[in-house]
This record gives C-alpha cells, structure tokens and sequence, in this order.
C-alpha cells in the first residue's frame, strides 16, 4: 500500500485547491509575507481547510522533504520552480494541471511544458484536444466538486443567475458582451469576484455558500465563450440547477441540450429556452434532476479524489502495475529527497 504522499503545489484556484486537499495525502502551499499572487497561502474565510493542507514559508520549501512537486501556471512551470525549488526538488516526480485551453492560437500552440519525464494534467478534454502537448505524457482529470448532498435545487426565483468573476475586467472572452445582451431580454442576477462594476451584479458570495445561494434560482446561465469549464457550472449541476450556457469548449459535451441544461451559439435560441424555463418551472425541475444525476457521477468528489490519488501515487512510484499507465511509470523515478 501506498505510503501518505507529501506533495508541494502552489494557491492558483481556491476552489480546485480545496478539492484537491481531498486526496488522502498532505499537501504544502507556499507562502511569502504580504501574500503576492501565487504565493496567497490559505486565506481565512471562504473555505475550511483541512487540515492535510500546511502553509509553508516559501523560504523554507527548501528544507522539505518531499514526493511530488505540482505546479498549476506557466510562471510556475518555467520560473517559480527554479527560484523556489532545491536542486534535488527539481528531480522529482514533477505534474503540471492546465487549467485553461491554449490562448495564443486554439490548435497550434505547443505546451510550455514540454517534458517527456513531466505529466500534463488536462481538466478538461477540450483542453487536452487544442494544446499541442508534444511528448509530454498527458491525461484528463475533470473537475470535483464537494456539495452537501442536503443542498438542493428549489428554483423559487423567477431569474437566472450567472457566477463569473471579474466580467468587467476580462471582457469577451468570459462573455461580458453576451451577458450584457442577454440581460436585457431576461432577468439575471450575477455574483463573482468584481460584480458590483457590472449591472446585475450582487458581489461576491462565500465560496461555501454559493450552492445553496444559486439553489434558489431557476437556472444557471455561463455567458464564456472561450474559458475552461467552470466549476460553478459543475457545482450547479450537482445541485440540480438547469445549465443554459454558449456551445462552445468543454460546454458542448459537460451539458446535455435538452437533458441536463440548452446549449447552443444562437443566442436568440438560448434566450427562448430561458423564457421557457421561467414560465415553465416543471421543465426546469425535470432538467435539474437529471443534471443532478450526471453531475454526481461525472463531476463528483470520490471520482476526483481516486483519480488524483492514482495519479499522485503513480508519479511517485508506489502504483501497481495492474494500476498504472505504462507513459506515467516512465516519468523521472523518485529521488533520494532532500533533508536539508
């Protein structure tokens, strides 16, 4: 049996970080004073931590001894690692999870990662389909989400709710456009990061409570056009909310058009069938229960948690082989680790 693996990676994402503090490991985040970006640590407030995961002065990464390194940006891969790393760290079992599709070119941009000892963590399928990977072993580990079985969709709010944060700043891409275009022929309420610069926006809510918050809505609409697959559109799934989101990336196949939610690039279409929802709470109800089934199936917890254990204890040597993926095996072997 695999021993309890102590794995360094850095905040990028609160939520995907607190799905990740799910695994059956420890897990260390690096820290500096003032808390710059990337190095953010544990804030307090929106999350309860485990207590598996360990801030850690970045100064004293060092003097850890460690199984795997896991970075989560391109600054990390190519910059941090060397800056933050010892020499011996930089050996180990090294993964790098790609959290967005390419942005330079959507076909032909090749991964900053380009490591045949390295493992590309996708978490999305669009995504590992548009980068170019090269000889980079890679593999898909969709999203988790870890919602109390007790909260569930009632849709009492004749209005639809989107979850983005900082619309304003981050323009067409999220879909600043569509949902200013959209928000005029349906009534929407947005939450996230930034919303009160946007009409229709609430602000924040808490990380922890945003399940049962947007339970009470009629049905979730994702405005991107060109990001990853949320994970507020997981988490509404799981929670039974009727998804309506732009076909496009990973939302074409994550939202079944006329089971689980409407997808579609018209967005005169996508209008109709939110008009229809909100004259029609049945059909939303009936949407919602099966977004529910699939979500607690595709995007639940324990599916997450025992892919990335696989994953994890691969890297780190201590598969079986009837268990492991013959590419992964090949990866740089465990290292004696540093004790200084």
């Amino acid at each position: 049996m695999a021993p309890r693996l102590r794995i360094l990676s850095w905040h990028v994402h609160g939520s995907y970080l607190h799905a990740l503090a799910h695994v059956p490991h420890d897990l260390y985040v690096p820290v500096r004073p003032g808390r710059p970006e990337g190095y953010v640590g544990l804030p307090a407030g929106g999350f309860l931590w485990p207590a598996s995961l360990h801030e850690v002065p970045a100064d004293d990464v060092p003097g850890l001894d460690l199984d795997v390194v896991v970075t989560q940006t391109h600054d990390q891969w190519l910059a941090e690692r060397e800056a933050l790393l010892s020499p011996a760290q930089r050996r180990l079992p090294r993964i790098h999870i790609e959290h967005d599709p390419p942005r330079g070119h959507p076909v032909d941009q090749r991964h900053p990662v380009d490591d045949p000892g390295a493992l590309l963590v996708h978490v999305t399928h669009f995504n590992a389909l548009m980068w170019d990977s090269g000889p980079t072993p890679t593999r898909v580990i969709e999203h988790g989400v870890p919602v109390p079985e007790e909260i569930r969709w009632t849709g009492e709010l004749e209005r639809g709710l989107v979850v983005v944060n900082n619309l304003a700043l981050r323009g067409r891409r999220v879909g600043a456009d569509v949902y200013a275009r959209v928000r005029e022929r349906v009534p929407l309420d947005l939450v996230g990061m930034g919303s009160e610069e946007v009409p229709g926006g609430l602000g924040e809510v808490p990380p922890d409570e945003l399940a049962a918050f947007a339970a009470r809505y009629r049905f979730l609409f994702n405005p991107i056009r060109y990001t990853s697959l949320g994970l507020a559109v997981c988490e509404a799934m799981a929670v039974g909310l009727p998804v309506v989101a732009v076909g496009t990336t990973e939302h074409a196949v994550a939202i079944g058009d006329g089971a689980t939610g409407y997808v579609d690039t018209n967005l005169d279409r996508l209008v109709e069938r939110m008009g229809e929802l909100l004259e029609h709470p049945d059909e939303a109800a009936r949407l919602g229960a099966n977004a529910r089934t699939v979500a607690r199936e595709r995007f639940g917890i324990e599916r997450f948690v025992r892919d990335w254990d696989r994953t994890l204890r691969e890297a780190a040597g201590y598969a079986d082989e009837s268990d492991s993926d013959p590419r992964i095996r090949s990866m740089s072997p465990v290292v004696e680790r540093s004790s200084t």
